[in-house]
């Protein structure tokens, strides 16, 4: 059975078997002897996204990874960057720091200087559907005008803007583009507002392979 680690575009936490380009973390929020979530979904504001492949470091998916034999933390996996942002993560200082630092840029507004990493996650936390951010309705007519990479719902579902079309979103890729007059709506902001201005000020986001525009 696949573990509970794959993050969808609202921040929700499934077990399928599709892993996709990224991992990352929002604290400690499992239990390594039975590699299954506690019933909270953070233990930082701190939400990061991170790469997969980084140096020689190797970790037990959900195991215990800590230098003192404790869970470290937990492991979460994101179709792509795109995916990640829109559950309200950002580019880790670590192991993507170039990456972070625009990221940065863009979100303080990109003129000249960067946000730092408690203000992102302090705008974030209280942002991000996840953690309890208002829900932002969106009307038809805006759609066209949101940043590429901005993902939004309808009807319960995730798109994502590329191209100025909308790409159906699924754990294990993107389906046929979509006109954004072939909706009707209504819509609703999936990416935080903040990530979205990111977007806007220049941020580009890794997109997985089956987006098309």
């Amino acid at each position: 059975m696949p573990l509970q680690n794959r993050v969808d575009p609202f921040g929700a936490i499934h077990a399928v078997p599709a892993r996709g380009l990224f991992t990352g973390n929002r604290g400690v929020i499992h239990d390594p002897a039975t590699r299954t979530l506690f019933s909270r979904r953070w233990t930082t504001r701190a939400w990061i996204v991170c790469d997969c492949a980084f140096g020689n470091r190797r970790r037990e998916v959900m195991g215990k990874n800590s230098r003192s034999g404790g869970a470290g933390w937990t492991e979460l996996f994101f179709l792509d960057e795109v995916t990640a942002l829109a559950a309200g993560h950002r580019p880790c200082f670590y192991c993507r720091h170039e990456r972070a630092l625009s990221f940065a840029r863009c979100f303080a507004g990109g003129e000249g200087r960067r946000a730092t990493a408690p203000e992102m996650d302090a705008r974030l936390h209280k942002e991000r559907r996840a953690s309890g951010g208002a829900v932002v309705p969106l009307e038809q007519v805006q759609l066209p005008a949101l940043p590429e990479g901005t993902m939004v719902e309808s009807a319960g579902r995730a798109y994502a803007l590329r191209g100025g079309r909308l790409l159906p979103w699924a754990f294990t890729g993107y389906g046929a583009p979509r006109g954004t007059d072939r909706l009707s709506g209504p819509f609703t902001l999936i990416t935080p507002p903040a990530t979205a201005a990111a977007l806007a000020s220049g941020y580009r986001p890794v997109w997985h392979d089956t987006a098309r525009s």
